[in-house]
């Protein structure tokens, strides 16, 4: 550490603030915000400090800047600000190249409604962004649906019209604009059009709906029933649209949703914009972890980020969990039952369902990103101390006893290698006893995988409870392996996963892709072991009624069956067939045998 950056550690202030870290070349590395400057900086110089990443950056620091403000949420503001505007390499980044649609209403006389992706200056109003350009363009289509507005460019200003100088063009005779350009249409009821639409677009209802309402009831009082029809298949229109989109209750008003999902490279944010219990805007993004950063960080970023991208000012955010960050009359609530509770889930789903989209996408593309992603979570999960590249999985099978097999399949990156599958049958261990059996195939797999030298697994999982998890657990302690190889027990019911020396259970969620390799495992053992486990039940049926004919041994068996395979063949074969393969006098016995029966 250079002499200068030691220095400014011992004089950093207790304040609120945001800190930059810079590198020998001045280039800036990383911006982050305190609550406490001292106390958060020098957290990073600590010689306990977690995370590879982390300490290859502290190891690149080579002179600070700070900057104080007079709170966290000030904090937090500079620090999103700064991160925008210099995009430092280690920090996290609502990187969105794209340019979203916005909803115009332009300022001008008799105003058009259009999609753009262009924000102008102008004293147009500007509704979005909107993240999918088809929810839009429905409400869009359902707007011209309801009302007849004008599309044309003309420049409408009352003298001009006054003047005469427009006339009336296609849109109009096909009705779909009613003619302000020649005056057929007066300002104020285009602008009361208007005024219903903006509400349409933020999600209030009740302006349009008592527009048309009026509109159908006075036709109907003038007898005219057929402008009377339109007005009403426009409202029913309307209804359906609004149907469509009221997902929550509607006295839930004026309120921003949040919900997240992550797992070791990445989080998952989902947006809602609510008006009037109804779900104006959606958007959700994925934010790629740097510096091993805690979703609450991430929430507090995502927060401020999307709040300001979709203009926002609500002033009650529903959350999945409580942030540390207090923002100026704003309330931040983490709802606990009831219909704000349904909604934030509703959030979570999108932004779980998201990262599923996202990771297929990821196979696909990039299959080695997406193992190494599975494996960093499986090492995690399971509090490994290391990537579990190498699976093995161990299944008993038997019926009563009879014919007991215990198969062991491999799993290498996450995938099944049948290659290095095996069956093992008891030589010590006679009637039904699961622990024994798994006892001794340990003991055997392994010992025989240390005379032999090969690589030996990161993880064994055994199909079974606490008592097959401690029977092979004896085998490992004989082989000198418990603690070096990571052993856990699978229970079929609940999907319990037990732990050596812990009685506490582990539950994974159970869309958890951890808890899917190892069902995955766990079945495959059962399939293999089962497999091979009717094979000689069935091998076994034959060979006992064979065995049940006077003269007949093993090895005249063993060649009848390798010959005609099954003992209806057998049964059916003449005489000639029988002594091609046994010789007269063993033929004989046989078919005299079977047709005596």
């Amino acid at each position: 550490m250079n002499p200068s950056l030691e220095l400014q550690l011992k004089t950093l202030p207790s304040e609120p603030g945001v800190y930059r870290y810079y590198d020998k070349n001045d280039q800036l590395l990383y911006v982050g915000k305190a609550k406490n400057l001292k106390k958060r900086v020098l957290s990073y110089f600590n010689k306990t400090l977690s995370g590879y990443r982390t300490r290859i950056m502290v190891g690149k620091i080579n002179r600070l800047e700070t900057t104080i403000v007079n709170s966290e949420y000030d904090a937090l503001l500079l620090e999103n600000n700064l991160i925008k505007e210099h995009q430092p390499f280690y920090n996290v980044m609502l990187k969105d190249d794209k340019t979203y649609p916005w909803i115009c209403i332009k300022n001008e006389d008799f105003p058009r409604i259009f999609l753009t992706r262009t924000k102008i200056k102008d004293g147009s109003e500007y509704y979005g962004p909107y993240a999918k350009v088809r929810p839009a363009k429905i409400l869009l289509d359902t707007i011209k649906h309801i009302y007849k507005l004008r599309t044309c460019n003309l420049n409408l200003a009352p003298a001009k019209i006054e003047e005469g100088k427009y006339k009336v063009c296609l849109e109009y005779h096909i009705k779909n604009c009613e003619g302000p350009c020649e005056g057929l249409e007066s300002k104020e009821d285009y602008d009361e059009k208007i005024d219903a639409i903006r509400g349409i677009i933020k999600g209030d209802f009740r302006k349009a709906k008592e527009y048309l309402m009026n509109q159908m009831m006075k036709y109907a009082t003038n007898l005219q029933f057929e402008s009377a029809q339109i007005v009403k298949e426009r409202l029913d229109a309307l209804e359906d649209y609004q149907a469509k989109n009221t997902v929550v209750n509607p006295s839930i008003d004026d309120v921003d949703v949040f919900g997240m999902t992550s797992d070791e490279t990445a989080a998952y944010v989902n947006f809602f914009k609510i008006r009037n219990g109804n779900i104006i805007q959606s958007f959700t993004t994925e934010i790629k972890k740097i510096l091993e950063e805690t979703d609450e960080e991430i929430m507090e970023e995502a927060l401020i980020e999307i709040r300001q991208k979709f203009d926002s000012n609500s002033k009650e955010v529903l959350l999945p969990f409580h942030l540390a960050i207090e923002i100026p009359n704003v309330k931040l609530i983490v709802p606990k039952v009831g219909d704000k509770k349904r909604i934030v889930e509703l959030s979570e789903k999108n932004a779980k369902e998201y990262r599923l989209e996202k990771l297929k996408q990821v196979q696909i593309v990039d299959p080695e990103r997406h193992t190494n992603r599975i494996m960093a979570e499986m090492q995690k999960l399971l509090r490994m101390p290391v990537e579990p590249r190498h699976i093995e999985g161990f299944d008993n099978s038997n019926i009563q006893g009879t014919n007991p097999v215990s198969a062991c399949v491999v799993f290498k990156d996450g995938k099944p290698s049948k290659a290095d599958y095996r069956i093992f049958h008891p030589r010590t261990v006679e009637g039904p006893n699961d622990f024994a059996t798994m006892e001794e195939v340990i003991y055997r797999r392994y010992k025989r995988m240390l005379d032999e030298g090969e690589d030996l697994p990161q993880l064994i999982l055994i199909d079974g409870g606490k008592g097959q998890l401690s029977s092979a657990v004896k085998s490992l302690r004989l082989l000198g392996l418990y603690g070096k190889i990571t052993i856990i027990g699978i229970a079929k019911r609940l999907e319990e996963l037990f732990f050596p020396e812990d009685s506490i259970p582990l539950y994974l969620d159970k869309k958890s892709e951890t808890l899917k390799i190892l069902q995955r495992v766990r079945d495959e053992a059962h399939r293999f072991g089962v497999k091979h486990h009717r094979t000689r039940r069935k091998n076994s049926t034959i060979k006992s009624e064979l065995e049940e004919i006077p003269g007949v041994g093993g090895k005249t068996i063993e060649l009848l069956l390798s010959r005609l395979k099954s003992v209806k063949r057998i049964k059916e074969s003449s005489l000639e067939t029988l002594e091609e393969i046994l010789g007269k006098s063993k033929a004989k016995i046989v078919y005299e045998f079977f047709n005596n029966e």
